[in-house]
């Protein structure tokens, strides 16, 4: 302090405690998170990648299922599925499946349209069914009648495919007469016989003692049914004894057939072993 003066003013210094200060983002943080969401993005791209590739080996597993489970209504897949069958069959299954290499399952054919294509037909009582020799004609044009791959010519039904049938007939006839034998037959004409083959047959003899009026109205059915295997260029047909007495009509009388399975079944004998 000098003398007799006036002492000097201190200097203030004045700190501001409310000043408000602005982060700057760091350029490396930004950096880091853009990478951050472009990873996260090709995460959940590769994820339904894998989500689209497996949906498609599932579908492709499930139709490699599908044709695995029709295939037992193929024959060539039977066949394959028993080696030593086919083994003996003297090279056939090889030759329709050739040399060729490959995974891939045989084209197995849908089994409905394969049913669809097997042959069958009905035939309806005629009004005039009296044929030569005891043979049965039928309607085979009008009414409920049907031949799909098979014919039918002057009482006979033809066949054109080989296999296993379901043959049936149904005839009905007036038995008001005292005696009377009626023999109700299925018959089958084939190239390797002369003769016809019986193959079924119903056979009934009827006595009355008398004639009252109520019998004149009686009525006698005989329906025959079973299963044969039949080649192409057989016949079938019926024939009746006492086939003058036969009752005409579409609904009393009947005569069809139909594949129950195509070709041949092998059969094959094991001889015991010594």
């Amino acid at each position: 302090m000098a003398e007799g003066g006036v002492g000097a003013c201190p200097q203030l210094f004045v700190v501001d405690t409310q000043t408000s200060y602005i982060s700057v983002p760091s350029g490396k943080g930004s950096r880091w998170a853009g990478v951050g969401q472009k990873f996260l993005l090709l995460l959940v791209g590769l994820t339904l990648l894998g989500l689209v590739v497996e949906g498609f080996f599932l579908y492709r597993l499930y139709k490699k299922t599908e044709e695995l489970s029709l295939c037992k209504y193929h024959p060539l897949c039977q066949n394959l599925s028993h080696p030593q069958t086919s083994g003996q069959e003297g090279g056939t299954i090889l030759s329709l499946v050739g040399h060729k290499e490959s995974n891939d399952i045989p084209t197995v054919p849908q089994h409905q349209d394969e049913v669809q294509q097997r042959p069958f037909a009905q035939l309806i009582g005629a009004i005039t069914p009296v044929g030569e020799n005891n043979m049965v004609l039928w309607e085979n044009i009008d009414g409920e009648t049907v031949t799909h791959h098979m014919g039918y010519a002057k009482g006979q039904l033809l066949v054109e495919e080989d296999g296993y049938y379901y043959l049936y007939s149904k005839v009905t006839i007036h038995a008001d007469k005292p005696r009377l034998l009626i023999q109700h037959k299925v018959m089958k004409d084939t190239s390797s016989y002369d003769n016809s083959i019986e193959l079924m047959r119903s056979k009934s003899s009827r006595h009355q003692t008398s004639t009252k009026a109520s019998d004149k109205g009686d009525l006698w059915s005989s329906f025959l049914a079973g299963i044969f295997h039949l080649q192409s260029g057989d016949k079938i047909f019926v024939t009746l004894e006492s086939i003058d007495n036969m009752r005409p009509g579409p609904t009393d009388n009947l005569m069809g057939a139909f594949m129950i399975f195509p070709g041949k079944i092998l059969q094959h004998h094991l001889s015991p072993t010594l």
